[in-house]
């Protein structure tokens, strides 16, 4: 297998040289941009397996340089390392394309499991070739199309990665930790109610104008996506 390529962009120098020495002894590669500005630079110009960006950097913020990211290249995942660690963050990089969030201070063995979690996901999907159908709910896993009664509906890449776990377990209760283990590939923060918004921002596009609800919820157990029968 060839060498794992990683940007990491980190503006604090000492952390930047400390994450950078500890990523190489892990056996990847890893280029280093002290901005915003320098990592699009880089990442326009050079090919890279993963991403690693905090959110306050000189030049573009980490969220521009997200939203950059995702009109270059949909698939590279891209884990945001900052110490911005509130809901209301977190929720604004997964909805501007980030595939996982990790607050800092943080082990960087914590660090490490994440980044193989978002690399063994994305190096080894699968190649599809057909819709998913729930009722009059439809999923393209290839084009990452959807729509429902046969009106698109825009989703974010973490709103589609949970609507596509949801729907493969359709009309089976699935847990907030069956969620956080699945969609975010690790023990996510019970503290925080980032699961909970993002179903919500799900039955905002799915349901929404529909009087049949597809996602319900089983108090005190999770969520389902039930089949209309």
């Amino acid at each position: 297998m060839s060498e794992i390529s990683i940007l990491l962009v980190e503006d604090e120098k000492k952390i930047a040289e400390t994450l950078k020495k500890g990523l190489e002894e892990q056996q990847y590669k890893v280029t280093l941009a002290l901005d915003g500005d320098q990592g699009r630079k880089l990442f326009d110009h050079e090919d890279f397996d993963l991403v690693i960006a905090d959110i306050n950097l000189p030049g573009i913020n980490g969220y521009e340089l997200l939203r950059h990211i995702r009109t270059v290249n949909q698939q590279v995942p891209v884990l945001m390392a900052t110490a911005m660690g509130t809901t209301e963050d977190k929720i604004e990089g997964f909805n501007s394309g980030a595939d996982d969030y990790i607050v800092k201070p943080f082990d960087f063995a914590e660090l490490v499991v994440r980044i193989k979690a978002l690399l063994k996901r994305s190096l080894n999907q699968p190649v599809v070739g057909k819709n998913i159908r729930v009722s009059d709910l439809i999923m393209n896993l290839d084009s990452k199309e959807v729509s429902r009664a046969g009106n698109p509906i825009q989703l974010t890449a973490k709103e589609f990665q949970l609507l596509e776990y949801m729907v493969k377990n359709k009309n089976r209760v699935v847990s907030r930790a069956d969620i956080a283990l699945n969609v975010w590939d690790i023990d996510f923060d019970t503290g925080t109610n980032v699961i909970d918004v993002y179903v919500n921002f799900l039955r905002k596009k799915i349901d929404r104008n529909h009087e049949h609800k597809l996602i319900h919820t089983q108090v005190g157990m999770g969520y389902v996506l039930k089949e209309i029968s």
